[in-house]
């Protein structure tokens, strides 16, 4: 399966496009998001971010 990189780069503008997206809808929703992150514990983020790749790969998984 060839990589292209023009294929990073469309998912990295995809990535800036749906973040945009949330911000633009609810700016103080995004506000109170980030405030809470701050209460959450670095062991608690890391877990959640490593079960936010796991998500990602297994969905890219299914859709290649």
């Amino acid at each position: 399966m060839p990589f292209h990189i023009s294929d990073l780069l469309a998912a990295v503008a995809l990535i800036f496009v749906l973040e945009g997206m949330i911000v633009f809808v609810s700016p103080r929703g995004t506000k109170r998001t980030a405030e809470k992150l701050l209460l959450i514990g670095d062991r608690e983020l890391r877990i959640a971010g490593l079960g936010s790749m796991l998500v990602g790969v297994a969905v890219l998984f299914i859709v290649r």
